[in-house]
């Protein structure tokens, strides 16, 4: 079974690639490799997020499970007069995530490892961005939900893409247990994939 890409130190030999995209409007090269998500290229899920995702341009936001940055750095994009921090558990990933900022010109984001939200312990956003790691199981991806309450502040909202067929309705339910029903609403779905958007009121 191969290595997934939900792991601290990967193990996978390196085998890097260049990958160029347009993320709403915005031209990225960005560097890739063996051992993080979606190596070869931006996945459907965080396009239809980035798609998707709206937020004031001085917004502080975070992204959970940033692999090499494309979520994050669009937000960066997106607010410009912001500040993006992008967390992977993944050294690989968070390496290439800052390298890709700095490749970009893109000085309002960077990158650190953290398990989840162990390296923002006492902080809080305005905007927390995911696509879950579905690979590293339910209780994960149920922790990133949970968890994202703690480091909202007061009129933030957590923003997911997730696919029906890898668990969109269990965590539609796990947001309106955390916010509140009347707080979670289904943004817009694109080929099987759902962002949701849960805000603290």
């Amino acid at each position: 079974m191969s290595e997934h890409y939900y792991t601290k130190k990967p193990q996978t030999a390196s085998d890097r690639r260049a990958i160029e995209v347009t993320l709403r409007g915005h031209r990225l090269r960005l560097a890739s490799d063996a051992g993080v998500f979606s190596r070869d290229g931006v996945d459907y899920g965080s396009r239809t997020l980035i798609d998707m995702m709206e937020f004031r341009d001085d917004a502080d936001v975070l992204d959970v499970g940033c692999g090499y940055g494309p979520i994050g750095l669009a937000a960066a994009r997106l607010a410009p007069r912001g500040h993006v921090t992008m967390l992977d558990i993944n050294e690989r990933a968070v390496a290439l995530a800052n390298e890709n900022a700095a490749a970009n010109g893109i000085v309002n984001a960077a990158a650190m490892q953290s398990d989840l939200y162990e390296a923002v312990a006492e902080r809080r956003f305005d905007v927390i961005l995911s696509n879950p790691p579905i690979r590293a199981g339910k209780a994960v991806v149920h922790r990133i939900l949970t968890d994202a309450r703690d480091h909202l502040r007061e009129g933030g909202a957590l923003w997911i893409v997730i696919q029906n067929k890898q668990g969109a309705p269990s965590a539609k339910a796990k947001l309106q247990e955390v916010f509140g029903e009347e707080a979670v609403e289904e943004i817009g779905k694109d080929k099987g994939y759902r962002i949701y958007r849960a805000k603290m009121v």
